[in-house]
């Protein structure tokens, strides 16, 4: 989950962030934002390219601690914001995971760092 995060939502090369979704998430993925569902690795980069595109260059997510999980369920809480500088929003991310691959993946704000 860790590699998500980095690789995925911390990538600003749409070409390099494909690849990623490719390896980290099952073709069928489904990912569950505040706002909107999408589904399979095009979606998947496009809604990633979207939220990216509406956040400054600078911003970072960062992993409060390790990933947590058990029996296919994952959990991971972390804080995005610009490198060196205030958190802007926490969150956590909920994933499934089959097969050692991203098959869903539920994405929670903070309401008080949103």
């Amino acid at each position: 989950m860790g590699a998500n995060l980095e690789r995925v939502f911390g990538e600003h090369d749409p070409a390099r962030r494909i690849e990623a979704i490719r390896e980290l998430y099952a073709p069928d993925a489904i990912l569950h934002e505040p706002d909107r569902s999408v589904h399979g690795h095009e979606a998947v980069s496009r809604a990633v390219t979207e939220l990216l595109g509406h956040l400054p260059r600078d911003f970072v997510f960062t992993a409060v601690r390790p990933a947590l999980g058990h029996n296919g369920v994952g959990r991971l809480q972390w804080t995005a914001g610009p490198s060196g500088g205030p958190v802007a929003v926490t969150g956590l991310d909920v994933a499934h995971i089959e097969h050692g691959l991203i098959k869903t993946l539920h994405v929670f704000l903070d309401p008080q760092g949103a």
